[in-house]
């Protein structure tokens, strides 16, 4: 795959396979509302944080030119446990709704691990109920989380060789550190995980083949912990006084030094988004007409 290069470093950037997923996702749609299906996402949202709203208004511009229906359900920042649980459970039991999404932040005293068990899994396109890791876990058809699923689509994309590699994950998140060493291991990766307790990180990093950054501290890995063989796939998302958006990287002592390095922004995180209309559109799918008749004769 074809590149921008800074000093030694190639930019993989996210914004052709987004695009490309996204057409994916549109294709899909429109075969299934010529079969009378529209596929529709549900985002339910219960935070006043603007970045977060900013977040859901790009899912909705996104889903609408795919052609797939977003319902936002805002139930604002003071919404009680009980109140997300009813829309949960009402939103999975909805036929015309074929994706949710648990929009994070939540209220402080809410139990979002209790919430999250209450999305369907057939329904949950990005990976949260912990249904669906078990299912990844022990290879049975499950959604993947988005981000997860996009680090190893951005990897294939720039055709980044990870069987027989050592890749070390810095995160163990059930978000993206956790399910992405599973995808990562299907793939016949090495993979190591690091977290607070694995020591010098460059212990772990400095030897890996590729680096992926997950852990949500902004500067974390530095050019002194990786190789000039590293590819770097970044995946934090951390926001300066300024408003600016960087991720875990020191993208400035790291480029020149790394092989390969996705940018924040412009990286992993269009790429989440697209699949997150194409896991609805693939939910969708299976309440097509032709699905449904495949499932009614499948035990004749």
């Amino acid at each position: 795959m074809s590149t921008s290069v800074r000093g030694n470093t190639d930019v993989l950037s996210g914004k052709g396979l987004a695009s490309r997923i996204q057409q994916q996702a549109r294709d899909e749609a429109s075969i299934l509302r010529s079969e009378g299906l529209r596929p529709t996402l549900a985002v339910v949202v219960a935070t006043d944080d603007e970045a977060t709203h900013w977040y859901v208004r790009s899912i909705e511009r996104a889903a609408g030119r795919a052609g797939i229906e977003c319902r936002v359900v805002d139930l604002g920042p003071n919404a009680g446990e009980a109140a997300l649980a009813n829309i949960l459970e009402d939103l999975s039991a909805e036929p015309a709704v074929h994706g949710i999404i648990l929009q994070t932040p939540l209220p402080a005293a809410v139990r979002a691990d209790r919430l999250v068990g209450l999305i369907a899994p057939e329904k949950d396109v990005d990976g949260a109920n912990p249904l669906s890791l078990g299912r990844l876990a022990v290879g049975q058809p499950a959604f993947a989380p988005a981000t997860a699923r996009a680090v190893v689509e951005l990897l294939d994309h720039f055709e980044v060789p990870v069987a027989g590699r050592k890749v070390a994950v810095v995160g163990r998140s059930a978000v993206v550190g956790k399910p992405l060493s599973l995808l990562l291991l299907d793939k016949d990766a090495t993979v190591t995980i690091c977290h607070s307790k694995s020591g010098p990180l460059e212990r772990h990093t400095r030897y890996a083949d590729v680096v992926v950054v997950a852990a949500g501290r902004t500067g974390l890995l530095k050019g002194s912990d990786i190789s000039e063989e590293t590819v770097v796939i970044d995946v934090g998302t951390n926001v300066l006084p300024d408003g600016s958006l960087v991720g875990d990287v020191d993208e400035a002592s790291v480029t020149g030094v790394a092989a390969g390095l996705s940018p924040v922004p412009g990286g992993v995180g269009s790429v989440t988004t697209a699949l997150l209309l194409l896991h609805t559109a693939e939910a969708a799918r299976q309440h097509s007409p032709a699905a449904l008749l495949t499932a009614s004769t499948s035990g004749i």
